[in-house]
């Protein structure tokens, strides 16, 4: 697994996730590899978490 997948629990806040999946976006073109993709759907949960918890937080 690649250095750039974190843990679970993860501290990056939404924003950030937001950046490296648009970052990574930009970089696949549009059209991303099988690596990709897995990299873009974990950092998918990741942000869905990080959402999450900043709504709570806000609340």
């Amino acid at each position: 697994m690649s250095p750039d997948y974190t843990t679970p629990g993860s501290v990056r806040s939404a924003a950030e996730l937001n950046d490296r999946i648009r970052a990574l976006w930009r970089r696949a073109g549009g059209s991303l590899s099988a690596q990709e993709r897995v990299e873009y759907e974990l950092l998918v949960v990741e942000w869905a978490t990080a959402i999450r918890g900043e709504v709570v937080e806000a609340a």
